[in-house]
């Protein structure tokens, strides 16, 4: 079955609809679609709506407390700790980077940890964030949920989850560089996707090298990762084989031990349906390191020598980090593709929180 199109503007205006139904204030609200849609548009269709049914099944099982308001619990001006609450990451991550802004816009520079957020989604969304202010910025964050997903370079079995590595850069004269990837092959949420579009396509497999079985084999049938319900399931591996483990390791101890958060071990998953989330956040003033014209002017050669190279056929073109999503929005601007697996679960998504919301399907389209 070919996948169902929404249009950007409906499926937003749905998603504030259904939060503002579940209790969430309308900017809260405004906030969570804006990210989710945007991480759909982004082509980061693991990151967008399709984690609404869960959030919800997290707010039922009273894990993800809405309408929170950040505290800042620990605070030496541009080194600041700041705790989520347990609140809509959406919310309370665009909270923390405001302050992380407001900081580094006075001292040049923002050390910001930030613990105890639910999913906060797309981390290169909050890249953009401090790139929309004409700033730089580092993250490092770490994931929790009630199950490990990715197995360490040369293990058999999880022990920690996806683990992104975030740098955003703004450019005076050219598109920005936003370098977004989690630790793992592939996110968790891509393998979601593909096990949802196996409802109507058994034939859907997953790349080579990205998933292992209950086994320990490699594998490319994304249910091993879901089934059997009771387990045990499959595990994700990471990018680049050690690399990709080593990478993950730094972001659980800068993004949850270093800043107060809680680490995947399994003493910290007792929680049913939320994934928690810290991250560990370095925002600066480029233009307080080095001069901005010559920053501009090096970044441009360099960049203009990289896409010189003559083409080896394995791509059309080559690319900066954030090319891909930019490419993305315009494809998408009048139509985000949703499978069917995903439309019934968020159209199950709105029967909880209120049965008069219509269904996300009477909205749809086919492909």
């Amino acid at each position: 079955m070919a996948d169902s199109i929404v249009h950007p503007e409906k499926l937003h205006d749905w998603m504030v609809a259904l939060w503002q139904r579940a209790g969430s204030s309308e900017l809260e609200a405004r906030l969570t679609a804006d990210h989710l849609v945007g991480a759909n548009l982004a082509g980061h269709d693991s990151h967008g709506v399709g984690m609404a049914p869960r959030y919800v099944k997290s707010w039922r099982a009273g894990e993800l407390m809405l309408n929170r308001t950040v505290e800042i619990v620990l605070d030496n001006g541009p080194l600041v700790t700041i705790d989520g609450m347990r609140g809509m990451g959406q919310s309370v991550t665009a909270q923390a980077m405001t302050i992380a802004i407001e900081r580094a816009r006075e001292h040049g520079v923002c050390v910001m940890g930030l613990k105890n957020s639910h999913h906060l989604g797309r981390v290169g969304h909050w890249a953009e964030q401090a790139i929309a202010a004409g700033l730089a910025s580092v993250h490092f964050t770490n994931a929790v949920a009630a199950s490990a997903m990715v197995a360490p370079y040369g293990g058999a079995s999880a022990r920690f989850l996806t683990n992104p590595f975030t740098v955003g850069i703004a450019r005076p004269d050219g598109e920005p560089i936003v370098l977004d990837f989690a630790t793992s092959a592939i996110a968790h949420g891509k393998v979601r996707v593909a096990y949802n579009k196996q409802q109507s396509d058994p034939s859907v497999q997953l790349p080579e090298g990205c998933i292992i079985d209950a086994q320990g084999k490699p594998s490319r049938d994304p249910s091993v990762m879901f089934e059997p319900a009771g387990g045990p399931h499959g595990a994700l591996q990471t990018a680049g084989g050690h690399k990709g483990h080593a990478l993950a390791m730094v972001c659980e101890l800068l993004g949850a031990a270093l800043t107060g958060g809680e680490t995947s071990q399994p003493g910290n998953r007792s929680m049913q349906f939320a994934i928690w989330n810290n991250m560990f956040t370095i925002v600066f003033d480029p233009t307080r390191i080095g001069p901005a014209e010559r920053f501009a002017q090096e970044a441009r050669a360099f960049t203009d020598w990289v896409e010189s190279t003559p083409l080896s056929g394995a791509t059309d073109r080559i690319m900066m980090p954030g090319d891909p999503e930019r490419a993305s929005r315009a494809a998408r601007a009048e139509g985000v593709p949703i499978d069917a697996g995903t439309l019934a679960e968020l159209d199950e998504a709105a029967r909880t929180v209120d049965t008069a919301l219509p269904s996300l399907s009477s909205l749809a389209r086919p492909a």
